[in-house]
């Protein structure tokens, strides 16, 4: 009798212990946005294209209750292209130029994150704060009548701030396959403000901001 009350009270200790622990998981994230980095005035001298892809890792802490807390940090390539036509003295006529701008965009959303309780597939809803910053930016300038030396810089002159923040929301499905955690997302971020913004408002970049995210976490 003694020995069975011995084993249920270590079978009562085990599980208390299990109850309260905040396991750790890590692995990776990779997606699609649904929304272009850059918008573009339709006939105007820019013309730009955001990777269709966006990968990273991902690290959360399991919390009691179904909570836990989440960070990422994700990364996509953006592009661009410009024309500009300047003006200069009388019988030489306009000075043409072409520029190519590259460069990559870091997001790091820090997320509070619900599962709701359900067996294998959880359902789940997340919210938090977001930053973002731009980085390897290179633009090239070449000059063609005319002709002139081609130019670098890393900061162009659309370039208003390289960092941002903002506010995130989404929600998705939490599927356990043995050792793995699969998790489809959408995902909202709105920015507090535009990293790129031509004078003419003919490039900007976008505000609001949708993705597709699944996470392979262990």
């Amino acid at each position: 009798m003694s020995c069975l009350r011995t084993r249920l009270a270590l079978l009562f200790l085990v599980g208390s212990t299990s109850s309260f622990a905040q396991p750790f998981s890590a692995g990776i994230k990779a997606g699609v946005p649904f929304t272009d980095f850059l918008n573009v005035t339709e006939g105007g001298a820019y013309t730009a294209s955001t990777q269709r892809y966006i990968v990273g890792g991902v690290a959360e802490v399991r919390l009691p209750l179904g909570f836990g807390v989440e960070f990422d940090a994700l990364y996509r390539r953006l592009h661009y292209d410009g024309i500009g036509l300047y003006a200069i003295p009388v019988g030489i006529g306009p000075f043409n130029t072409a520029s190519k701008t590259t460069g990559g965009n870091w997001e790091f959303p820090l997320l509070l994150k619900y599962r709701f309780h359900f067996p294998v597939v959880r359902p789940f809803l997340d919210a938090g704060v977001a930053w973002d910053t731009l980085t390897g930016l290179k633009q090239t300038v070449t000059g063609f009548y005319p002709p002139e030396p081609t130019s670098t810089t890393s900061g162009p002159s659309q370039l208003k701030q390289k960092g941002t923040v903002g506010f995130v929301a989404g929600g998705g499905v939490d599927i356990h396959a043995a050792f793995l955690h699969i998790s489809p997302e959408i995902r909202f971020t709105r920015w507090n403000a535009t990293q790129i913004d031509d004078a003419l408002g003919l490039l900007r970049s976008n505000q609001n901001q949708v993705e597709f995210l699944v996470g392979f976490t262990f």
